[in-house]
């Protein structure tokens, strides 16, 4: 692809680098913004700047927050005795838009995968075992669901987690398989999604 500035294809070298983003529409966008006023790219800039300086990750349940401690686990609404295991934070908002769970969760960061290189030490596997024996507040843990994905590598996971719960004395369940074998949480729609939640089963690893 030529470009008639050198600035142009650095702008759409750059854009380009984002998830699902070609260089066609790439350089549609730098395009774009060079036909809107200098505030709108100023204020884009300052948003992307203040998100890479400013965000924090809840030091419970590892997901995204402005504080230590997210609005999420700090909600005084919240069932503190109930805690979802996810892969990644995308699952957490898929989840969180469908009205039908009230507790707290859990984000791994991944998924079990010896072939990536991904073993329980890239996980936060153990400090989800920690809040078990160390629950935040007078609340105890009382079920894990685990709501990976329905992949070779999320049952690998679940398998595993639930193999370290069986000593801790807490219900393990996992969500229906509404969800298609192969498919994201991120993806899925939320009547899915959310009668997966309603419908969790118990889980076993014998």
């Amino acid at each position: 692809m030529n470009f008639p500035s050198k600035l142009i294809e650095d702008a759409v070298n750059e854009i380009s680098r984002l998830p699902g983003i070609g260089k066609k529409t790439a350089l549609r966008l730098t395009l774009h913004l060079l036909k809107q006023p200098e505030v709108i790219s100023d204020s884009l800039t300052e948003a992307i700047s203040k998100l890479r300086k400013n965000t924090k990750y809840c030091k419970l349940c590892h997901n995204i927050s402005d504080q230590e401690i997210c609005s999420i686990c700090q909600g005084a609404r919240r069932d503190k005795g109930l805690i979802c295991v996810v892969e990644d934070i995308p699952d957490v908002l898929a989840i969180e838009n469908t009205s039908q769970y009230n507790g707290l969760y859990h984000v791994l960061g991944g998924v079990l995968s010896p072939i990536q290189g991904i073993g329980p030490e890239e996980l936060k596997i153990e400090s989800l075992l920690y809040r078990i024996d160390h629950p935040h507040g007078e609340e105890p843990v009382t079920e894990v669901i685990l709501a990976l994905p329905s992949t070779m590598e999320g049952d690998t996971t679940a398998f595993y987690i639930t193999r370290k719960l069986k000593e801790k004395g807490v219900k393990v369940s996992t969500i229906a398989r509404g969800i298609p074998i192969g498919g994201e949480l991120e993806y899925t729609d939320e009547v899915t999604l959310g009668r997966s939640i309603l419908t969790r089963v118990n889980y076993s690893a014998d």
